[in-house]
């Protein structure tokens, strides 16, 4: 009897002090935030949020409450601002070598870096990162200031992205992009794009029809581009509204922005550019806003008319019926003083 009477006590008392206890606020979830905060939701523009982006990103596999913890299930009710994570907390390395630089005290990590649509360098575009730079470094400002060293310095300035020259990124490989000839139909105006004019997912897709757009250059949907498809590509009358131009691309990038003094040297590209342009990729744009990177077969960009027409790098690029007419040239000219010393040594006789 008092066993049983004990344990009752026992059980009352828990559910007195459960009741008695104050809650635990219940943070919502990255789906409840965008219900919110994402396309059509009842935040205003400056706080909407591109769902699909952010969901391939790593921080959207993480969840708004990772950055967001202080936000409760009565947030905005509450009246209370949500906390904001520091970069510096995940990304500590970065952050120190950043820190280190001229431009850490004047922009900061968003400044550069929207958090709700962070990507990797092979997601994005050269065209993006440059997009980037010019928030503060104006195209017109840059290429006035390069020009007066740099030949051709607004076309320089459209074949890399800043970061190739201003950063100790390394492991350069050439990468390729479908931009558009102007005889086909835009996505959005060239000005948004710049120079550059890259062809957009959804014109693409409406050029390749009900097959993935990488078939518009990869034929056999394999992942792997090779120099047949380059050739077929470029002639062929599906491509007519677009082209392939390529970028001096970094695979691995730093934060240590600054000038470097070998940058200034024509041989950091055009001497290490032969080694570097037998690793290539083709971009691809995707429906989230990344890029998708497929390999191209080595020698692709060596071969100036047949494989990347856009692009030329001076010291590497060249093109085998060049290499035969030059040939041939040559052949011909050695023709007439040999073919006549030849005739002269076998008529000698009868010249005596």
């Amino acid at each position: 009897m008092r066993r049983h009477l004990k344990e009752t006590i026992l059980v009352l008392t828990m559910a007195v002090l459960w009741f008695a206890s104050p809650s635990e606020a219940v943070v919502p979830d990255s789906e409840t935030c965008l219900g919110c905060h994402g396309e059509g939701g009842a935040v205003g523009s400056d706080l909407v949020i591109d769902s699909l982006r952010f969901d391939h990103t790593s921080h959207g596999e993480l969840g708004c409450p990772a950055c967001h913890e202080s936000v409760t299930e009565n947030h905005p009710d509450d009246g209370l601002a949500p906390s904001r994570a520091v970069c510096g907390d995940c990304h500590q390395d970065i952050a120190e070598e950043y820190a280190r630089t001229a431009h850490s005290l004047n922009a900061a990590c968003g400044d550069c870096h929207n958090p709700h649509a962070a990507l990797g360098s092979r997601e994005v575009s050269g065209h993006d990162m440059n997009r980037q730079c010019g928030l503060c470094h104006g195209p017109e400002e840059m290429a006035s200031a390069h020009g007066a060293w740099l030949p051709q310095s607004r076309l320089h300035l459209e074949m890399l992205p800043c970061i190739s020259c201003h950063t100790g990124s390394r492991n350069y490989v050439i990468t390729l992009y479908l931009i558009r000839t102007g005889n086909g139909p835009q996505e959005s105006g060239p000005d948004e794009n710049g120079p550059f004019e890259l062809a957009g997912y959804g014109e693409l897709q409406n050029l390749a029809g009900d097959r993935d757009i990488q078939t518009l250059v990869d034929a056999d949907g394999d992942n792997f581009v090779t120099l047949a498809e380059l050739k077929k590509f470029n002639g062929s009358s599906e491509s007519h509204a677009l082209r392939l131009k390529g970028m001096f691309m970094p695979e691995v990038v730093t934060h240590n922005l600054q000038i470097l003094e070998n940058r200034w040297n024509c041989t950091f590209c055009h001497a290490s550019g032969p080694g570097a342009m037998q690793t290539s990729f083709l971009a691809l744009p995707q429906e989230d806003g990344t890029y998708r990177q497929l390999l191209v077969e080595k020698g692709a960009i060596l071969d100036a008319l047949n494989g990347t027409p856009d692009f030329y790098m001076l010291g590497a690029t060249r093109n085998a019926s060049l290499d035969l007419i030059g040939l041939a040239i040559l052949a011909g000219g050695l023709i007439m003083p040999v073919g006549h010393g030849t005739l002269r040594f076998l008529t000698r006789k009868n010249r005596q």
